[in-house]
């Protein structure tokens, strides 16, 4: 997702939308433990996109 995009949402839709990121990686880390991983640049896409969300969310409060 795009960084505007991104910068649109509140914060509990980014927070919630952490949460599902989280979730995928957990499920990827899980596939890559018994070695059916079909998708493994997933890995890098889902924590940059979670640490673009962490320092949107960062901004946000440093703004008030």
């Amino acid at each position: 997702m795009k960084l505007k995009e991104l910068r649109t949402f509140s914060k509990e839709e980014l927070e919630e939308k952490i949460n599902t990121l989280k979730k995928h990686l957990f499920e990827l880390n899980f596939q890559r433990k018994y070695g059916k991983i079909e998708k493994p640049h997933l890995f890098r896409e889902y924590k940059k996109e979670i640490a673009r969300i962490l320092t949107i969310l960062k901004e946000k409060s440093n703004e008030k």
